[in-house]
């Protein structure tokens, strides 16, 4: 078993959330404010900045303020950590199912014979 790994638990628990989700998927178009990323949510504004905080804390998004206008935009090299895993998790389970499909094939010929 793999050691386990704090900054991936971060990036998945940020990424577990449908809200967090949907903020990311806007910042991919660019940068936005606070109050943009708010409106489609229907979340109030406290509520939007925890969850800015917790993309934050991952390293997903970086905050600027300028002024009173606090603008977000996202890190996409910060989910480089999440691909490496799941390519890492991908190749395990096809390898092993690689293994099952000879052992059933050759299970079936020896039937056969």
């Amino acid at each position: 078993m793999t050691k386990h790994d704090p900054d991936l638990s971060l990036l998945f628990h940020a990424l577990a959330d449908p809200t967090r989700r949907s903020i990311l998927t806007r910042l991919a178009e660019g940068p936005a404010g606070v109050t943009d990323l708010s409106e489609p949510t229907g979340l109030r504004l406290p509520t939007v900045m925890r969850h800015l905080s917790v993309l934050e804390e991952a390293g997903l998004i970086v905050t600027s303020k300028d002024g009173r206008i606090r603008t977000c935009a996202i890190v996409p090299a910060a989910l480089e950590p999440v691909r490496t895993w799941l390519d890492e998790q991908r190749a395990i389970w096809e390898a092993r199912l690689d293994r099952l499909e000879a052992f059933a094939t050759r299970a079936i010929k020896e039937r056969k014979q």
